[in-house]
């Protein structure tokens, strides 16, 4: 008799009504389309083959899937630098959804040297995607001071994403601001993902901070302390051959390779950060 009663209500007036059954339908539905989208995207001819050269690294498909990215979310990446992420998120997003590129807006930077920077890498990011409506759509920008950031209106976004952007902040004293304005930017409910080089579980803070790696017991309580609560810890983007000891930090390693040729072949087998992979919620 329930199931009767249910199936009339669902073919009356009222609209939206779903048995347990078509939800679970309509999830399976939705991961085969993030899949395909992704999919496409990764194998997209507007990514460089060193820009497809890090997936294996950095493991697009199943970090965003760990995220609960999918194409009708409005998703903010914070700090996307040259685009790499950029390549993959803006055609996934296109059609149903909005991707929102957080830049740090270039006035702000402390030096001539740095606001040079971040003036032609925020130009070159634009100018990229508006050459190419057919695959990117039309991402939204906005620009950042990381002392005191603001993402958007509060409550506007449903997923903040960042991709080994901590250690900058910390290393300027604006990582607690930067937790902050990603707070208040999600809806309730909504995600942050953050991927991070990781220290060894050991590490002395003041040691290590300026090496790029951080432990991950000071990310996740940077994000308690801003009101979040852990969803989920992965592995996706672990790395066992990371020593994580390297005279330059993090920065000796791919696809920096700052010191050039020497010890290149020794950090290229080693491949990019040992990283932690961290899904957080903003409590409904």
């Amino acid at each position: 008799m329930k199931k009767l009663l249910l199936a009339f209500a669902c073919a009356s007036i009222i609209t939206g009504c779903q048995s347990d059954g078509d939800s679970k339908v309509d999830v399976k539905q939705d991961a085969a389309q993030f899949d395909s989208a992704v999919t496409a995207a990764l194998a997209g001819e507007w990514r460089s083959p060193q820009n497809k050269a890090r997936d294996q690294y950095r493991h697009p498909r199943q970090t965003l899937q760990f995220f609960g990215v999918s194409p009708d979310k409005t998703v903010i990446e914070i700090t996307p630098g040259a685009g790499w992420y950029t390549e993959v998120l803006a055609p996934v997003l296109k059609e149903k959804g909005q991707y929102v590129a957080a830049l740090n807006d270039a006035t702000k930077m402390p030096n001539e040297r740095s606001q040079a920077f971040y003036a032609k890498m925020n130009a070159d990011l634009k100018a990229k995607v508006a050459g190419n409506t057919a695959v990117f759509g039309t991402p939204a920008f906005v620009e950042i001071d990381p002392a005191a950031p603001v993402l958007g209106e509060t409550g506007s976004a449903d997923t903040v994403l960042t991709f080994r952007n901590v250690h900058n902040w910390v290393m300027a004293d604006q990582e607690a601001a930067m937790f902050e304005a990603f707070f208040e930017v999600l809806k309730p409910g909504g995600v942050l993902g953050v991927v991070e080089h990781r220290a060894q579980a050991d590490a002395e803070f003041e040691k290590i901070k300026k090496s790029g790696y951080l432990p991950e017991e000071y990310v996740i309580n940077l994000a308690l302390k801003a009101g979040f609560v852990l969803d989920a810890r992965s592995e996706i983007n672990a790395n066992p051959k990371d020593t994580k000891d390297h005279p330059g930090g993090v920065w000796n390693l791919p696809p920096t390779l700052s010191q050039k040729e020497k010890d290149r072949e020794k950090f290229v087998a080693i491949g990019e950060s040992d990283r932690m992979t961290l899904r957080f919620k903003k409590p409904k």
